[in-house]
């Protein structure tokens, strides 16, 4: 969302103890979604201190544009803990996403046409969402009162926004869930933010920022800063999402005849090498193209596998066959890798030894590919959630 407006954008993986790159952008990428609430905020922390000492001047605390955490929070408990370090007394909160189907209204979260709490969120195997209402699941997360901030409201223009955060500051309310339905919101709601020290968001609130940084004498936008180079060698697909989008392109690469490889937990947890087995195949078929291995799976055999093996260990184990799977496709010289599902791509990321990604052009809505910086090495890391149903085609097919 940065890059395409012209803002140079890298990407740390972790919480760093180097210096800050040379960007106009810095994310730090957290594995902390699914972690214990006390842990993501220790994190969470320990990465806004750096981007401090790096003379960062506004945060932006991004969470998925589907809200999802654990029961026990993460959203909240680091949101607060974010504000209190800053020494501010408010933030809004919206996964809005309008180009990828995600809308708030009313303070309920649309997924498509479809309520949050009746899409395939319902079922995601390791943060299933249950309610809609993000004003409610915020509130059970958070210690302070949460607000909303409505259409109507945010419709009326950035005045009329900046008015409401001022009456629910001086209510006591920290954070507020504000309504987007479409891209004009998320531009008047950076504008409104502009002087507040963080905002939290999906990627979506992200396409406002760039005009309001240029505005102050922040930035320039720099027409190349999507530029990746080309990297040559093979390419392949890793999957690990078991998502509805996720489901579709998986089906779609099968469809097509293309060469796939499933990857079965309960064979995992049996001690199977799978993982092995996996890159003696893909390594008699590289030459010929771009290959897939998959744990993708519809929902009723993620519940019968979770039955069996508990759903953490289910997913444990997949993460780390595909994450092995990643290295060796990458000594077998696959330099384009596209990587379906975050805690997929967290284990990647990590197995690979990637530190700080250079961020470039769009796939999709909220998919970049990036390059590992240093390395003739291409990842694109794909929500589950994210893309169009040819999405690893489309991707493969922007780079060589």
């Amino acid at each position: 969302m940065l890059v395409r407006a012209g803002m140079r954008t890298v990407q740390v993986i972790g919480v760093p103890d180097g210096p800050v790159p040379a960007a106009d952008a810095v994310v730090v990428a957290l594995k902390s979604r699914t972690s214990p609430a006390a842990e993501a905020v220790r994190e969470s922390l320990a990465a806004l201190r750096w981007l401090q000492d790096g003379g960062a001047r506004q945060f932006y605390f991004k969470y998925c544009s589907t809200f999802d955490s654990t029961a026990q929070g993460n959203i909240g408990p680091v949101a607060e803990a974010l504000l209190e370090a800053l020494g501010s007394d408010f933030a809004i909160a919206c996964p809005a996403f309008p180009e990828n189907g995600r809308t708030v209204f009313r303070g309920h979260l649309f997924v498509g046409d479809e309520l949050l709490s009746d899409s395939g969120m319902r079922h995601h195997p390791l943060t299933p969402m249950a309610d809609a209402n993000l004003v409610r699941v915020l509130q059970a997360q958070a210690r302070g009162p949460v607000g909303l901030v409505r259409y109507d409201t945010v419709a009326r223009g950035e005045a009329a926004t900046r008015e409401r955060f001022a009456q629910l500051r001086a209510q006591g309310v920290r954070l507020a869930v504000a309504d987007a339905i479409g891209n004009e919101d998320l531009r008047t709601l950076a504008a409104a933010c502009a002087g507040l020290p963080l905002l939290t968001a999906g990627s979506g609130v992200a396409l406002g920022l760039p005009a309001v940084y240029q505005a102050q004498g922040w930035i320039q936008p720099d027409a190349a800063a999507a530029d990746l180079p080309s990297v040559g060698g093979h390419a392949a697909v890793l999957s690990g999402s078991c998502s509805t989008a996720t489901n579709a392109q998986v089906q779609h690469w099968l469809a097509a005849g293309r060469p796939a490889l499933r990857i079965d937990a309960l064979a995992l947890a049996e001690g199977q090498p799978l993982a092995a087995q996996a890159l003696d195949w893909a390594q008699a078929r590289l030459a010929a193209g771009p290959v897939l291995v998959y744990a993708t799976a519809e929902a009723d055999r993620v519940r019968a596998v979770q039955a069996t093996l508990g759903a953490g260990r289910a997913g444990q184990l997949v993460e780390e066959c595909l994450a092995q799977v990643a290295r060796g496709l990458v000594d077998l010289d696959v330099r384009r890798l596209v990587v379906a599902g975050g805690e997929t791509s967290g284990a990647v990321v990590q197995a690979l030894g990637a530190r700080q990604l250079r961020i470039g052009g769009t796939i999709d809505p909220g998919v970049p590919w990036t390059q590992v910086e240093g390395r003739p090495l291409l990842l694109a890391l794909k929500s589950g959630n994210f893309g169009t149903v040819d999405f690893f085609d489309k991707a493969l097919a922007q780079v060589g």
